[in-house]
């Protein structure tokens, strides 16, 4: 074969792959103005179309990188995953968006939206509770670093129940030992919930369960020393009700002496 008809079949082959490739699905790069990209993409956000919305502000930063249009589409994006429930590509975005821009007057609410991003995630008391002190974190972090600001009372408000989410998930831990006499074991779960979560609806029941647990024991002095905590602290609950009748063996319920509760239970106790 001839050095001339090489050349020609080498220039055949080389038109052949470049038709190949013009006919493949890669989507052929279209640059178009910031407006109507920005644009779009708050069309798809209004109409619901999250995740496309989210690539469509991706795309004003790939196309206009330096252009004012190009921050805002960063944090929207992000938003957008958000909405499409994509939280963990939200966080990634929120986290770029707060290195890049830390001065930026919208970095508290980029705050706040990596804060839902885990609170929305927060599973029931059963299951791993990771992302629960993820949201914690976070939320606490709002609080931290913007107090004044409207994201931080609602944080604050959030705070509160992902506290009550983490002393719940002690609470089962610590009846799961209670019930099968791993007694030592559940009181270090209760007492973390006494000790680390002081505010939430879980601390009268942890109390009683402490009670029920020294009395198993046979430790007396410490169930009596915590059912006064108890009924210093929650005197007219069923919780304190019940930790009489564990450590005292008698009930406060069936009691009608004339001597008034109060005075009663203090006698007991002391």
């Amino acid at each position: 074969m001839s050095i001339r008809r090489l050349r020609l079949v080498a220039m055949g082959a080389a038109v052949c792959l470049l038709v190949t490739a013009c006919g493949t699905d890669e989507e052929v790069y279209v640059e178009r103005k910031v407006e109507f990209l920005y644009n779009t993409a708050v069309n798809s956000l209004e109409a619901r179309e999250f995740k496309d919305a989210a690539k469509e502000f991706e795309e004003v930063e790939r196309q206009h990188p330096y252009s004012v249009w190009a921050v805002k589409a960063k944090l929207m994006a992000a938003y957008s995953n958000y909405q499409a429930n994509r939280y963990d590509e939200a966080v990634i975005g929120l986290d770029r968006y707060i290195r890049l821009h830390p001065g930026n007057r919208d970095v508290p609410y980029a705050y706040y939206l990596k804060a839902l991003s885990y609170y929305e995630r927060i599973s029931d008391v059963a299951r791993d509770q990771r992302i629960t002190e993820q949201a914690l974190d976070a939320l606490t972090e709002v609080v931290r670093r913007f107090p004044n600001s409207k994201y931080a009372r609602d944080a604050e408000l959030k705070i509160d129940l992902t506290r009550d989410h983490l002393a719940g998930k002690q609470m089962e831990i610590g009846r799961y030992y209670h019930d099968r006499g791993h007694f030592l074991a559940a009181i270090n779960r209760f007492r973390r919930v006494v000790d680390n979560y002081q505010t939430t609806t879980h601390v009268p029941e942890a109390l009683h369960r402490l009670v029920e647990a020294y009395t198993a024991l046979g430790v007396m002095d410490e169930a009596r020393k915590v059912a006064a905590v108890l009924g210093h602290n929650y005197p007219g609950s069923e919780w304190y009700l019940d930790s009489y009748a564990v450590a005292a063996g008698s009930d406060l319920r069936e009691k009608t002496e004339e001597k008034g509760f109060f005075a009663r239970t203090w006698d007991w106790l002391f």
